[in-house]
C-alpha cells in the first residue's frame, strides 16, 4: 500500500506545496492586519486622506470601520481591501 500511495501522491506534491504557501501567506496577512502599529498607521493614512479632501466624511468612516473590523477579525462589510479611496478612482 505504501508504494501505491507514493506513486499516486508524488504527482500532487507540488500542488500541496502551493496550497501550503497560500496558507502561510494568509496567516501572515491576518497577523499583519491585527498588528497595532500597522492598524494605527492605516488609520492615520485615512485621516490624512480626509484632511486633504481626497475622501468624504462617509468614506472616512467606512474605511476606518473596515480597518477596525479587520483588526478584531470581523467580516469586511464591503468586501474591499486597500488604501484610501480617491474620488477620481476608476476614471
Amino acid at each position: 500500500m505504501g508504494l501505491i500511495s507514493l506513486l499516486f501522491g508524488w504527482p500532487v506534491a507540488p500542488l500541496r506545496g502551493v496550497i501550503r504557501l497560500g496558507e502561510l501567506i494568509q496567516e501572515e496577512v491576518e497577523r499583519e492586519m491585527r498588528d497595532p502599529t500597522v492598524v494605527r498607521h492605516r488609520l492615520e493614512e485615512i485621516e490624512a486622506a480626509r484632511a486633504a479632501g481626497l475622501i468624504s466624511e462617509e468614506e472616512e468612516a467606512l474605511q476606518m470601520r473596515e480597518v477596525l473590523q479587520g483588526m478584531i477579525g470581523g467580516p469586511d462589510p464591503v468586501g474591499r481591501v486597500g488604501g484610501p479611496a480617491r474620488r477620481d478612482e476608476g476614471r
